[in-house]
């Protein structure tokens, strides 16, 4: 017999779309909630650095407001809420020099943070008051995942260790990809583009919790250690501190994902390198993320799914292709739009393109995918370890 809940899901089970929109660029406010474990004893340590922090925070562009609670049953707990206009000046900040120094007078007396990023979809109050500004939207609608959580971490290498960079990297056994009973390790991509490394994960369930799994993984150490000869930003893993900053400074965020409303199990993976003129990279990010979410309504296009990551004028694009690169440069560079590829030329570092930048300025897209594409170190899944 058919019960009343078993007629009700079955059809909306089957409606469901396959498209999935992740994107920080809505324009609806942000709320960063972290939640931080202070050392026994330290607490008016970490008040006096905290107060210090906030006064510098509220000069920051984009930030609204925010909010410092203690736990009522374990003093060692604190929670710190803020509110910003959008999510891209919190990640500018978030991402910059400026805020590796700004925190820096926390971590000796933190014991462990937690960072959590939300975008105001509804909140309580005067419905009858006017309209609010552009500036305190609320995201328009709920958006629909996949149930993974992208990431990536880039540094670079002394030049000329590329090769033996790049074969540390490949030769390496991989963790175990259960992590707990909720989070699994779901894939791992390495690329390089010159004398930079790019390592995107695909993680199920808790990413921090991921993260640390890794980390601690004897083979993933030993791969560390190894290429920390070649790093050109020196690192001891050995120090907590030392580490932190270097780990902190090679965050490269996912802004934006999207997926077509289709299989696509033959598709490779690749990933394209546009650094971005100094200033520019989150709106040059912006640009491809508008160009990936018309190609994902166009059934002709190969690209299937495209994860850009940006932090300062670091923009990378990994996109899963059908048929290879090559066979649909322009769709595989994200530049259907004339218009829009014209002021991509505007918002490329050229020189660090490749010569002047010439191939896309003159419109040889097929060169220029050549300059932006990055080399495959390794792509492995569960399946493969």
């Amino acid at each position: 017999m058919t019960t009343t809940s078993e007629r009700v899901s079955e059809p909306l089970t089957r409606n469901v779309s396959k498209r999935v929109s992740q994107s920080v660029f809505d324009g609806s406010r942000l709320r960063v909630v972290l939640l931080v474990d202070v050392y026994d004893g330290a607490q008016q340590q970490f008040l006096e650095a905290y107060e210090q922090l906030c006064s510098q925070v509220a000069s920051v562009p984009g930030h609204v407001s925010d909010q410092l609670c203690q736990s009522i049953d374990n003093p060692s707990q604190w929670l710190i809420t803020s509110e910003w206009e959008s999510a891209p000046p919190f990640l500018a900040w978030v991402s910059s020099e400026e805020h590796v120094q700004m925190v820096k007078p926390l971590h000796g007396c933190v014991r462990d943070t937690r960072s959590l990023r939300f975008h105001i979809v509804r909140e309580t109050g005067d419905r009858t008051a006017a309209p609010e500004p552009a500036q305190r939207r609320l995201q328009f609608s709920p958006r629909i995942g996949d149930g993974r959580i992208r990431h990536a971490l880039t540094f670079t290498v002394k030049p000329g260790s590329e090769q033996t960079v790049a074969g540390i990297l490949a030769n390496y056994a991989s963790p175990e990809a259960q992590v707990d009973d909720t989070t699994r390790l779901c894939r791992t991509s390495l690329f390089m583009h010159g004398n930079r490394v790019v390592r995107a994960i695909e993680v199920q369930g808790d990413l921090l919790a991921a993260l640390r799994h890794v980390s601690r993984q004897p083979e993933v150490r030993a791969v560390e250690e190894a290429i920390n000869p070649y790093l050109e930003q020196d690192r001891d893993l050995g120090d907590p501190e030392s580490a932190r900053v270097f780990f902190t400074r090679a965050a490269l965020p996912a802004v934006h994902h999207v997926t077509a409303d289709q299989e696509c199990p033959e598709a490779e993976r690749h990933a394209l390198y546009y650094p971005a003129r100094e200033g520019c990279g989150m709106r040059l990010a912006r640009l491809l993320a508008e160009q990936d979410e018309a190609a994902a309504d166009d059934p002709g296009s190969p690209v299937c799914g495209s994860t850009i990551f940006q932090r300062d004028d670091i923009v990378v694009r990994l996109i899963d292709v059908r048929g290879g690169l090559d066979r649909d440069p322009v769709r595989s560079l994200g530049l259907q739009d004339p218009e829009q590829a014209a002021e991509l030329t505007t918002l490329l570092d050229r020189a660090a393109v490749g010569a002047d930048g010439s191939a896309l300025k003159s419109g040889d897209l097929a060169r220029f995918l050549t300059l932006a594409r990055m080399g495959l170190v390794t792509d492995r899944r569960p399946a493969e370890a």
